[in-house]
């Protein structure tokens, strides 16, 4: 469904940022290799190997994972501090909020919602017979889909490039935050923060509050 009017957008990354989880490990937790995966994970959100490649090696990792998993996995799911707030003061105000990420839908469609979140976007998980194949199915969310995904949605929502804003962690929102109107580092990575526009330290999304148009 296309977003409604809005004087702004605000689009952010799910994992370390939306909230304070990396779900690929708390699906690899499922399958015994949850360190194994944590280290890849935080080499490709440095910018250290291609994001694409990275995703589809951890991906393989939970291959044999049941569908079943994935109510123990939402379980575990940690909203970020400030989350609700921020997209609370963003309706509040005229705005919309979309996540885009390198995640994947199966937890991310019900976390989003649940949140007040207005639009979302990610990858998914193939499966056989109830269990995971370990392949993605489908276009992997990358850095350049992240920014595309932003563009989208401001053209639905009728907003222009400076009143977006886009918030992230890791080296695969640079592209994104490039794109954006003003790009902001949360709970980031060092390249992201030398990159960024501006470096929110505190772990509370309340703290975009003040910068929402």
């Amino acid at each position: 469904m296309p977003l409604a009017p809005a004087r702004f957008l605000v689009v952010l990354d799910a994992d370390s940022t939306l909230i304070r989880n990396e779900v690929i490990e708390l699906i690899a937790d499922e399958a015994g290799r949850g360190p194994e995966v944590a280290a890849a994970t935080e080499a490709a959100m440095r910018g250290e190997v291609d994001f694409a490649t990275s995703l589809r090696s951890r991906v393989d990792a939970l291959a044999g994972v049941p569908l079943t998993a994935f109510d123990r996995v939402r379980a575990r799911v940690e909203p970020t501090p400030g989350v609700v707030d921020l997209i609370r003061a963003a309706h509040h105000r005229g705005g919309r909020v979309g996540v885009v990420s390198g995640g994947f839908h199966e937890i991310l469609d019900s976390v989003a919602p649940s949140l007040g979140v207005d639009t979302w976007r990610a990858n998914r998980l193939a499966t056989d017979r109830g269990v995971l194949t370990g392949q993605v199915d489908g276009d992997i969310v990358d850095a350049a889909a992240k920014a595309e995904a932003l563009g989208e949605w401001a053209a639905e929502c009728g907003v222009p490039t400076e009143r977006t804003i886009a918030i992230g962690d890791g080296a695969n929102d640079l592209l994104m935050m490039a794109a954006a109107g003003l790009g902001v580092a949360f709970n980031a990575k060092p390249a992201v923060r030398a990159q960024a526009d501006l470096v929110i330290g505190p772990v509370d999304l309340a703290e975009v509050i003040a910068l929402l148009p």
